[in-house]
């Protein structure tokens, strides 16, 4: 059931085990394009262009060069480049070779063939910090070197500023030498509901933080207008992979912790960046989940505690994640997150009460077997008494028979199956299991049960007892196989009604409205067990009397049970109440102790020791990797 509720706002999950990750999840480490941004390029009309001759076309042409232009676009900054050039002309030129993106060169490169000429040259279009460093190493002029740097990290730094992203372009020469022709500039909007999203997010106590290979003042800048914090660091501080063992750091968690802890937002990373930050953050003992749509993404998709391939991701990251998307944004991380905490509090309510009905049952007829002897309640000299002619001695021990206790578990088990389909209200802070209260809470439930059926055991084998209290009542004289019966009833009452007081948690039991199929199965059990109490016939089964209650005076009997049962079920949900509140009041069992992120003083010490001098590192040195 929870996978279909789930996938009703898009959601698909693979692996039933997510679902609990996901409610328990306290850090989302979200990919930028695509999933905070519409991943939609709308191209800027300023062009930096450093080769004389050169204009905003010809740069899209010679960055159409280095795609596939005849295929469809592969990705959004091909369908920018593409749909910007006149396809016909195209034909003027053949493509030779073609090396594609890779998240770790981030460049393509084209060799081309003008047909008209036989003229043959190579484009290239990439992160510009890339094609600087290509166009720098081929080019022997140092002095033209370091004009060209300057120009192109003033301009990346400018347009930074202003969250405008850039795509470098570059030609080789006729002497195979890398130029540097200009800079393309587009913006990639935040989707509409991606700053309310976080905003959410944040609420449910799920920590948002931002993962690109975008050049660091981008980062910043979409971090700033989405309101996910300003500290934003590159990619040189994070942890890298052994060189010749590929293995991860020794000490990653103690080393990294506090800083991935600490930042907002990670720049300029690499693909074996994002699962080390998802590893060093498992390590500290946080469920996170991962968000990511490409090859290179699948390591830390697998690695997150739940990994979640985006709208439109690979085959091989949507077979890593544990959940994919069917539509884009955060939106739906998010709701798939109230979602899977509904689920879990349903778990944890179904459990809850399954201990309670266990030990009420087992508790109250261990007692029972121990402390009450049937025939040490019969009156003296009964053989006498009219109503015990027909009626043998009082058994040694109370007990019940087994049809009676089957009857009391197979219409629990038919009511429990409704609760899947319980409202609940999802918790603001990630749910983690936490056994000891829960066994605390579930003690005091059935404790008020038991007490209840004990007491209402002795006052009715007491009914021969003048000035028994059930003879305010007008009732008494009770035979033992009505006892039995009675018991039987108040048993199944407590059994059936506790359930309504566990479903809502540390709440009071009218908090939260049942489903009417819970209430459906809830009042079919109790009216078969009313009517079983009221009308089974006269009879001895396992060697114990039954009789029910419609069969003989008192015949209101069963209606004191039911208020009977309705009275201890206020005081029962009160003691739940209590006992929650003395739970948290005190932190018992580490009662208040949630998976939300909550920095700890060493994370504090690193944000003011460190963010100050990042920050002004940043605004220094520009667009300086």
């Amino acid at each position: 059931m929870g996978p279909k509720e789930l996938s009703h706002d898009g959601p698909i999950v693979p692996r039933l085990a997510a679902i609990e990750d996901m409610a328990g999840m306290s850090i989302l480490c979200s990919d930028k394009t695509g999933t905070l941004t519409m991943n939609k390029m709308v191209i800027q009309e300023e062009t930096p262009v450093y080769k004389k001759g050169e204009s905003q076309y010809s740069l899209l042409r010679y960055a159409a060069m280095a795609a596939k232009w005849w295929e469809p676009p592969r990705d959004a900054l091909d369908t920018l480049t593409l749909n910007a050039v006149d396809m016909p002309s195209m034909s003027a030129v053949e493509q030779l070779a073609f090396l594609p993106f890779d998240p770790i060169v981030k460049r393509t490169e084209g060799t081309v063939k003008e047909i008209s000429t036989g003229k043959i040259y190579k484009t290239t279009k990439g992160a510009p910090h890339v094609i600087l460093k290509l166009v720098t190493s081929t080019n022997q002029n140092q002095k033209a070197n370091e004009a060209i740097t300057a120009a192109v990290e003033e301009d990346v730094h400018s347009f930074g500023l202003r969250g405008i992203r850039t795509l470098a372009v570059a030609k080789t020469n006729d002497k195979d030498q890398w130029e540097f022709l200009g800079m393309l500039t587009f913006l990639d909007p935040p989707r509409p509901d991606t700053k309310q999203t976080i905003e959410d997010s944040n609420k449910y106590g799920v920590a948002v933080k931002m993962i690109t290979g975008d050049h660091l003042l981008i980062a910043r800048e979409t971090a700033r207008v989405l309101g996910m914090g300003d500290y934003v660091i590159d990619a040189n501080k994070l942890p890298v992979l052994d060189p010749v063992t590929e293995k991860k750091p020794a000490n990653l968690a103690h080393d990294f912790g506090d800083m991935c802890l600490s930042v907002d937002a990670f720049s300029h990373v690499f693909p074996e960046q994002k699962y080390l930050i998802v590893e060093c953050l498992r390590e500290l003992g946080y469920k996170v989940g991962m968000t990511g749509d490409g090859v290179n993404d699948a390591p830390a998709l697998k690695r997150a505690d739940v990994g979640i391939a985006v709208a439109g991701a690979t085959d091989a990251a949507r077979a890593a994640a544990d959940i994919v998307l069917t539509q884009p944004g955060l939106s739906t991380v998010v709701e798939g997150v109230l979602i899977s905490r509904r689920i879990f509090v349903r778990i944890s309510n179904f459990l809850t009460y399954r201990i309670a009905a266990t030990l009420q049952l087992l508790v109250f007829f261990f007692i029972a077997i121990l402390a009450f002897k049937p025939v040490e309640y019969m009156p003296s000299g009964w053989e006498t008494i009219p109503e015990f002619y027909d009626s043998k001695e009082w058994p040694e021990f109370f007990k019940m028979p087994v049809l009676m206790l089957m009857l009391i578990t197979l219409l629990n088990d038919g009511t429990l199956i409704a609760i899947g389909y319980d409202n609940a209200k999802a918790r603001d802070t990630p749910e983690k299991w936490n056994l000891r209260v829960m066994f605390v809470v579930s003690s005091m439930l059935a404790a008020v049960s038991c007490v209840s059926s004990l007491l209402l055991l002795k006052v009715s084998l007491q009914s021969w007892q003048h000035g028994n209290f059930l003879r305010q009542f007008e009732v008494g004289r009770l035979s033992y196989g009505q006892i039995t019966t009675a018991i039987y009833l108040k048993v199944s009452i407590s059994d059936f009604l506790t359930l309504f007081s566990a479903r809502t948690g540390p709440d009071w039991f009218f908090s939260i409205a049942p489903e009417w199929s819970l209430i459906g199965a809830a009042a079919v059990a109790l009216l078969v067990s009313t009517i079983l109490a009221l009308t089974w016939p006269e009879s001895t089964m396992d060697d114990v009397p039954i009789q029910g209650l419609a069969q003989g005076k008192p015949y209101d009997f069963i209606m004191y049970i039911w208020v009977y049962c309705v009275a201890w079920f206020f005081v029962q949900d009160a003691v739940k109440v209590l006992t929650y509140y003395l739970l948290k009041t005190f932190n018992v069992f580490g009662f208040n102790d949630t998976g939300k992120l909550v920095l700890p003083d060493s994370a504090l010490r690193y944000i003011r020791d460190n963010k100050a001098k990042d920050l002004h590192s940043i605004n220094a040195s520009g667009s300086r990797r």
